[in-house]
């Protein structure tokens, strides 16, 4: 069995002595806390950190978070305007859909931001990788600002010049893009037939959309039927004789469709041909070159393969046969005249068929109502 221990009280020099023990290792704590165990002094200063706010205080931290979500919601939008360097944006980073830029229009609008400064501003994306000069951000909208900004720079050497105001948009996809860039342009200066036409075929070979049939429907939703239809037409232009046609942006909407007919029954080696062999300065020297190529395959016996009811009459002249008539080359005549009531038009021809009346009366339509 095991011994109990005795246990003895201690002596009061041993109480002494523990007593000034503890008082040397508080003798560096503040006056208020020595005596005070230091497990109870952490939690009194823990405490004093920690004191209520009042009322005001808890409102200005509630504005500040509030803020602060604002802030970085406005920024996830692309709704937060920011200056950034003109060397950080690459307008290159997509195709643009305006071919021609006036000098005149660019000229005056540098004199506008050089008076009143930029009013409008432009619109980027951020790039996912950095482009050919490192830039961070590439143009969505507003070309014609940037290039003037760039303009005053060079001229003027200004350093406010340096940076230009923008808008910071959500990356979206190549797509949304292009819808984006065009819906602009259509706003503010309208797109030549041909421009429309090209940029759907380059949205297209980009990967943009699945075809360029599906790139016209998307990129000008908001246009009627017979729009759609036309840019179609001058969409195949770009795509059979792009690379030949010196002045494409001239072609006129009858010409366009004109020519965009001649292609569809196969006439793109003989224009190709005859544009190769001139050199036009301007859109009217450029159609006479096409105009006979035209005439030429309207006036060919038709080819059986083609399928068709084959002619056994001299084909008919097309074109403006005299004030009120016209005859297109798909045989289709086109007359004017008035009555007490208005004007009138009456179409003659094979050709027609309700869908195509249906498109003429949309196009009308479209005509009557700008």
């Amino acid at each position: 069995m095991a011994r109990r221990r005795r246990l003895e009280a201690p002596s009061t020099a041993d109480l002494t002595r523990i007593e000034e023990e503890f008082r040397s290792e508080t003798s560096g704590r503040p006056a208020a806390l020595r005596g005070v165990a230091p497990i109870a002094q952490v939690a009194a200063e823990a405490a004093a950190r920690l004191q209520p706010e009042d009322a005001g205080a808890r409102a200005e931290r509630a504005r500040i978070e509030a803020d602060a979500a604002r802030l970085h919601a406005a920024q996830e939008q692309g709704l937060l305007m920011v200056e950034l360097p003109l060397d950080q944006i690459d307008e290159a980073a997509m195709i643009r859909d305006r071919m021609v830029m006036s000098e005149e229009a660019i000229l005056e609008l540098r004199q506008s931001i050089a008076a009143h400064g930029l009013r409008l501003p432009i619109e980027v994306f951020e790039l996912e990788k950095p482009g050919r000069a490192g830039q961070r951000y590439g143009l969505l909208s507003g070309y014609r600002r940037l290039l003037a900004v760039r303009g005053l720079r060079e001229l003027t050497q200004a350093e406010k010049y340096s940076n230009i105001r923008a808008l910071i948009r959500p990356r979206a996809s190549s797509g949304g893009a292009f819808v984006s860039m065009i819906e602009e342009n259509e706003v503010r200066e309208e797109l030549s037939h041909f421009e429309r036409g090209r940029i759907a075929v380059i949205a297209a070979r980009q990967g943009a959309f699945a075809n360029t049939e599906e790139a016209v429907e998307r990129l000008f939703a908001s246009g009627s039927k017979a729009k759609r239809s036309k840019i179609r037409s001058f969409a195949l232009i770009f795509e059979e004789l792009g690379d030949m046609l010196q002045c494409p942006e001239g072609l006129t909407e009858r010409r366009g469709l004109q020519l965009a007919m001649a292609l569809r029954r196969g006439a793109e080696r003989p224009l190709r041909d005859a544009l190769s062999r001139h050199a036009p300065d301007n859109a009217d020297a450029e159609w006479s070159v096409i105009e006979p190529v035209i005439r030429s395959l309207d006036e060919s016996p038709r080819d059986a393969r083609r399928g068709g009811r084959p002619r056994t009459t001299a084909p008919l002249r097309y074109g403006w046969i005299d004030d009120k008539t016209l005859r297109t080359s798909s045989g289709i005549t086109i007359r004017r005249a008035t009555d007490s009531k208005g004007h009138i038009l009456r179409l003659e021809g094979e050709a027609l068929n309700s869908e195509l009346m249906d498109s003429l009366m949309l196009h009308i339509q479209s005509l009557l109502e700008r």
